[in-house]
Order: C-alpha cells, then structure tokens, then sequence
C-alpha cells in the first residue's frame, strides 16, 4: 500500500488488527480500509470465510457449504450492497421460488418471490396474509435498514410501528391468530424456527417476518461455486484496498495495534483479554447465554431428492417438519421428528458436483452441545418427504455441535447464530455497551452483537463506523 493511502496530511500512521475473518470481521476490516485505515486480519483456519466456507466433505468433486449456504439477508445487506462483490467474483443464484415446505398430502406450500403469489395458494388465509406482509413488503427497502442495526430510536417510526407489534409477538401467537388453515402455518412456522428459539417464546415471530419479507422481495439466493465464493470476494476486495489477511495464524491475546475488531463470541474474547478486562466486563462476557445446536449432514447424491411434491424441485430451500403443533415440539423441547431446515444447492448450480450428480445438506437444532447422533431422525424425515432418498446416497459426512466448535471455535456447543436470541439478550447483546470493551480501541463485531446471527455483515459494518467515530 502507498504511503498516501495510509497517512493523511502528515498523521501518524492509522492502523488496525481484525481477529476472525468471518463475513463480520471482513466487513469490519473492509470498512476501516476504505476509511485510509491499514488493516491486517489474522485467521486460525488454513483459509478465510468462518461461516462461509466451502470444501469436499464427502467425495472428491463434490462442494459442499460447509456452515451457511443461502443468504436471504446477504443479498439484501445495506453492508454488501457497498462493496463491489460482483467485480470480484459473487454471484447469486436464484431458485425459481426461495422455500418449499411439503406435507403429508404429497403437496407443498410454496414460498414465493411475490407477496400476492404466495397468498394466491394459501386459499382460506390468502386475504390474512396479504394483510400481514403486503404493507411490510412495500416498506423493506427502507425497513431492512432500522432491523439490521441496533436497536435505537427508529429513522422510518412508521415503517417500524407496522413491523415492531408483530415482531415482538411469538410466532405461535401470530400464527394461530391470524391463520385458520394448516397451510399458512406450517409456512409460518417453519420460516419462525430460523428463530431458534420455541414458537411460543416473543420475538420468534420478528424473525419470521424479516425472513418472509426477504424471500419475498429479494429473494433467498445461493452463491454461485458455493459460499467460499463470497468470503474470496471479501478478501480480494479488502486486498484491493491495502488489507491483508493471514490465515492459519492463531490469536491467543490482544494484538498490539492502535485498533482492534474482534470478530469473535464473548466466550473468545473473555480468553483474549483475561484479566486486562475488569471485573464487571468479565462477569458480563461470562454470563452470555448461548442457544441450541444444530446437527449437520452433507450428502453425494447420484440423483436429485426423489420429493413426492414435486413443487420442491422450485427451490433451494426446503423446511421438513410438517405442520405447525409438531415444528413446535420439536423446537420447544427437541422431542418428536425433528424440524429439518434442508438446502438442494445443485439443482441450480451444477458446478458444485460431477456431471449429472448433486448435493444436499440440512441440520435440525439439537440442544447447545448435545451428543446425540440425528443421522438416522433426519433422513428419516427425508424419507417422509422423499421416499427412496437413502437409495441416492453416495457419500455422507456429519457434523456434530462438538464438531462444529472444533471446526470454529465462535460456534459454541454448535450454536451457529452467535447466541441465544429472545429477551433481553438481544437488545444487550452481549453486554450494555454492544460493539463496545472497556479497553480503548478494542471492539466486538461478530454475530454476538447487534443486529445479531445472520450472514450480512452489518455487525462488523457497525462495529467498525462506531471505531471510527472514536478516532
């Protein structure tokens, strides 16, 4: 980098550290770097991404994501939205419609890319969703801004007041409420379990909302070549700009740097600072409350999910759990079938496996740190939905919540969405002071602060404007 990008006016020179190089840590390091800031980020993996990464799991040729792999809230992100990611390499793939959920009469209700066209199928409940979400839908261009930040006082009040009553409802409530048919509940209810948190706890139901108005104005995409891509695009970007990013290089205290962003959970961050930290700011790192785990498989498949509706060939994303009362046991107390969130990746995008071949991945939650194998629960499920899927499979591997941790430490017990959601945690998430530490220019921005779990890099956008303002 030229001197001249790194000092101004004869300022001393302005530099930052970044721990993690997950999609917040590169926005964070992106963020800083376009502000003539000299950035390095430092990277225990041997290659960048944290949740967006892709590797052959299971057979050589084979691609699989192997966290995160559709990103309703990416493609919408006013974070990414400023980076040229299209010039370095992203390309997002949208299925025919964002989610299909199937049910036991060899039909499935379809999530449209359409308020009116997902309403149109929904027959006795078309008018209550048409209520529900027309009126959001025309507000998102301005809405995903005041819910991809922290929470303040709102820039649209009006906008917000439409959204924030049901949002703060829970998602059973909403349902039952405002739904008569089995249809628009189980739709509901599914989208709501993205929540990880049970359906009758408040607040399940706000992340129904945000991810129905993404799928329905822009869409749930799938990157092309898998999600590495993105984390590439991220750091060819950063790169472009003077940054750096190392990786296999643990971090195991502070950096010495004028600034640094960690993008990192509470529990790291409590390890990195030890007893620099007070007391108080310890206590409060130690008392974050994580949430459930997820079990992961990925799959070799030699033919597409042979799906009884054949309506889920029209999406990447397909929700298995039924109805409404059974994604609510299973969310609420883990009993039951479990609620399978399951992604079809190559049906829209044949360069992730050899000719004529495909992939799948799906989890179910399981509780924070749980040892149960759900191998065999969820493919029986699939089986449900797919009679003959077992007979496909080529390869299988399996990601446990240890297996997770072990594979990024940020994802504790395998909760993958940075911590428990629900009240009050995600107003003070983790601690009253948000992005902030009591260690001058040191900074949080990882899914464990505001606006929380999610791939749209707005924790690491936000943490690092709030550095900024500091300097």
């Amino acid at each position: 980098m030229r001197s001249n990008q790194i000092r101004k006016s004869g300022a001393p020179k302005r530099e930052a550290a970044v721990i993690g190089s997950g999609p917040n840590g590169l926005a964070a390091a992106i963020v800083l770097a376009r502000q003539g800031i000299r950035v390095r980020v430092y990277e225990a993996a041997p290659v960048a991404g944290g949740g967006v990464r892709s590797a052959e799991l299971t057979l050589p040729g084979f691609l699989h994501d192997t966290c995160s792999a559709v990103y309703p809230l990416g493609v919408c992100s006013p974070c990414f939205e400023q980076f040229p990611l299209k010039e370095h390499g992203v390309t997002w793939i949208q299925p025919d419609a964002p989610l299909a959920h199937p049910l036991d009469d060899g039909t499935a209700v379809i999530l449209e890319q359409s308020v009116e066209r997902t309403a149109g199928q929904l027959g006795e409940d078309a008018d209550a969703w048409r209520r529900l979400f027309a009126p959001l839908a025309s507000f998102w261009p301005t809405l995903r801004h005041e819910i991809l930040r922290p929470i303040g006082l709102p820039r649209h009040p009006w906008a917000m007041s439409q959204f924030g009553l049901p949002a703060i409802a829970s998602a059973r409530g909403v349902a039952e409420r405002r739904f008569r048919g089995t249809r628009a509940r189980a739709l509901f209810a599914g989208i709501a379990a993205h929540s990880v948190l049970p359906l009758e706890e408040r607040l399940s139901a706000g992340i129904a909302l945000v991810l129905s108005l993404a799928a329905m104005t822009t869409g749930w995409p799938i990157l092309q070549g898998g999600a590495q891509s993105l984390a590439a695009a991220l750091t060819a970007y950063l790169e472009s700009l003077g940054g750096e990013v190392v990786t296999g290089t643990p971090v195991e205290t502070l950096p010495d740097a004028p600034l640094v962003m960690c993008d990192v959970g509470p529990r790291q961050l409590l390890k990195l600072g030890g007893s620099r930290f007070p007391a108080s700011f310890r206590q409060a790192l130690a008392g974050f409350r994580y949430g459930p785990g997820v079990f992961k498989l990925d799959w070799a498949l030699d033919t597409p999910i042979p799906w009884r509706a054949r309506e889920c060939y029209r999406a990447a994303t397909v929700h298995l759990g039924g109805t409404l009362e059974e994604i609510a046991a299973w969310e609420r107390r883990h009993t039951g079938k479990p609620f399978v969130l399951l992604v079809q990746p190559t049906l829209f995008d044949s360069t992730r496996a050899p000719e004529g071949k495909h992939t799948a991945w799906a989890y179910c939650h399981v509780p924070n740190g749980s040892t149960k194998d759900m191998t065999d629960a969820i493919e029986d499920q699939i089986e449900r939905f797919a009679p003959g899927f077992r007979s496909r499979i080529l390869g299988r591997h399996v990601l446990s919540p240890a297996a997770l941790e072990q594979h990024n430490p940020n994802l504790v017990g395998g909760d993958v969405g940075g911590g428990r959601n629900g009240l009050p945690q995600s107003i003070f998430r983790p601690t009253w002071r948000r992005y902030g530490t009591p260690l001058e220019g040191v900074y949080l921005c990882s899914s464990s602060t505001p606006p929380g779990g999610g791939v749209h890099g707005m924790c690491g956008y936000h943490a690092a404007r709030q550095a900024l303002r500091s300097l």
